[in-house]
């Protein structure tokens, strides 16, 4: 099975950047989907970005199109979000995940089957 450590979260003023990075245990990685998700206080986990197991493919919501990238580096089990524009509202935890079965990124959280502690990201002045 995966494991999945995120780190790279922490406190940023609106309008900077952040990059977050998540590293994967298994020798599959390379056959895996990926993607983001976030989850703030009172709200429900919503999707933030995903990446087919190539990295070819990049899936994102719209909350985040055009200010958030995804991409990934088989070679080091690893797939970053780079997040710009920070505002406020991005202020979540932020969870990596793992698709091994299609390798297709999605939006859905139950496609996913292996999942990361999480990483805190606040915005704030």
């Amino acid at each position: 099975q995966a494991q999945l450590v995120e780190t790279g979260g922490g406190l940023v003023q609106p309008g900077n950047s952040l990059r977050l990075s998540c590293a994967a245990s298994g020798r599959t990685f390379s056959s895996y989907a990926m993607g983001w998700f976030r989850q703030a206080p009172g709200k429900e986990r919503e999707f933030v970005a995903a990446i087919s197991w190539n990295g070819a493919v990049p899936l994102y919501g719209d909350s985040v199109k055009g200010r958030f990238t995804i991409s990934r580096d088989n070679a080091v089990n690893t797939v970053y979000l780079r997040m710009n524009s920070l505002r406020p509202e991005d202020t979540a935890v932020y969870y990596c995940a793992a698709d091994r079965w299609t390798g297709v990124p999605r939006g859905e959280e139950y496609e996913y089957d292996y999942w990361g502690q999480g990483t805190q990201v606040t915005v704030s002045r």
